[in-house]
């Protein structure tokens, strides 16, 4: 049998409903316990869920390699003709992903360009701005559907302002994003390969001309600093640079939005108490956006190719061996974290989580998502009292398949000023 080069999770995860995979805990757990390393025959991989494990496969990039033949991820598309190929997937020296040291450090280098601590000063005031904007939008009314008006625009809005794009342009950035990073089976591959070639396609279309005029009018948005960076010689052309825009589109608007949306699914019934706290005290918001990060935002997993054979993880791993790493399940590994599977925000080292990662590879956007996190719930928090579940919200007709697991497509609350 052909191995996919897609791993497909749904055969190790066998998950029943898509609320059980929204809130996977009883697997997780089982998992922790009786099987922290295993292999899956029908994908032909290797899983992995303890803590100390799972940040061993992510850091030793000697024995476990980004350099893969198979992944989890199905991102981009596939089109017929090579050169068209060429044109729609990431050039070399902007994969980040599928490299190890040295030469990661100088492609990280390239991008982080893009996000450093001083850009994230200069963009705080437009994500309050934004934030506040949204707000005003429902803060009137007694009920919201929190992702369709906050959390699933306030991503999609950030980036495009952060990358400088025009204001009127943002929706047709929302669905071009939404189709390119579509999770795809084998059965599905086909239609949507097609579609997303075509948003691919008009979406080059659009940012190429945008960005050759920037360089002649720089402003302080990420296309600018893209333009002006320079690591060891090395610039980014036009071209690499819309390849760029949409990398960063695809890991920082749909991961930003479930983690946003997950917390208030989380104030409204995981800890509903909790809302209250965090109002009186929103010095605690800190915290809180930590331990979401550990208990609610489950879809955190990356994938390695065992590079030598080795027995690391006390089973003996062959040379090219697929292997996935589920930092979500070790957010909830009992030997690191007391009680795991309880919500608590006071929680002394919920700041360990491994939602980003860890080692060479951890998330270049951590420090924008956390900030636009903190900013979201401490402005929501701000202008409402209280908030309520509406009684007639069933979860398992409000969750949708992506890219990022189980995501939350609507979430109604009751709104007290």
């Amino acid at each position: 049998m052909k191995k996919s080069a897609i791993i497909s999770l749904s055969e190790i995860t066998k998950f029943e409903s898509k609320e059980e995979e929204f809130s996977p805990y009883h697997w997780y757990r089982h998992m922790l316990k009786q099987e922290p390393v295993v292999y899956n025959e029908e994908t032909d991989s290797w899983h992995v869920f303890k803590y100390d494990l799972v940040k061993t496969v992510l850091n030793d990039h000697e024995h476990f390699s980004s350099v893969r033949k198979r992944s989890i991820v199905n991102v981009g598309y596939s089109s017929d003709n090579e050169k068209d190929n060429q044109q729609h997937h990431i050039p070399d020296k902007l994969d980040i992903h599928n490299v190890d040291p040295p030469e990661h450090r100088k492609r990280r280098a390239l991008l982080a360009s893009a996000f450093t601590p001083r850009s994230l000063r200069l963009w705080e005031p437009r994500i309050q701005a934004v934030a506040d904007e949204l707000i005003e939008e429902f803060a009137l009314k007694s009920e919201v559907d929190i992702v369709k008006a906050y959390t699933s625009m306030f991503p999609i809005i950030i980036m495009s302002d952060l990358l400088g794009i025009p204001s009127e342009d943002r929706l047709l950035f929302k669905e071009w994003v939404d189709i390119m990073f579509m999770p795809t089976t084998e059965a599905t591959f086909e239609q949507i390969n097609e579609m997303k070639k075509t948003a691919g396609k008009q979406y080059f279309e659009y940012l190429y001309p945008f960005v050759v005029s920037k360089r002649t009018n720089l402003a302080e948005d990420i296309i600018s600093d893209l333009i002006q960076v320079e690591v060891d010689g090395d610039h980014f052309t036009d071209e690499e640079i819309v390849r760029t825009t949409m990398f960063i589109l695809g890991a920082g608007v749909e991961t930003t939005s479930n983690l946003l949306a997950n917390s208030f699914y989380a104030l409204l019934y995981d800890k509903p108490e909790l809302y209250a706290e965090l109002r009186n005290n929103p010095e605690l918001v800190t915290n809180a956006v930590e331990e979401m990060l550990r208990y609610r935002f489950h879809i955190s997993k990356m994938d390695r190719m065992v590079k030598a054979d080795n027995n690391l993880l006390g089973v003996e791993l062959k040379k090219g061996d697929a292997i996935v790493a589920w930092m979500s399940a070790a957010n909830m590994d009992e030997d690191m974290f007391e009680d795991p599977f309880t919500l608590n925000i006071h929680r002394p080292n919920n700041n360990k989580q491994l939602a980003f990662g860890y080692g060479t590879h951890f998330c270049l956007g951590a420090p924008l998502a956390r900030l636009e996190a903190k900013i979201v719930l401490t402005t929501f928090l701000k202008t409402f009292s209280r908030i309520e579940p509406v009684e007639r919200f069933i979860l398992e007709e409000n969750l949708t398949p992506s890219a990022a697991g189980q995501s939350l497509t609507s979430l109604p609350m009751k709104l007290y000023k």
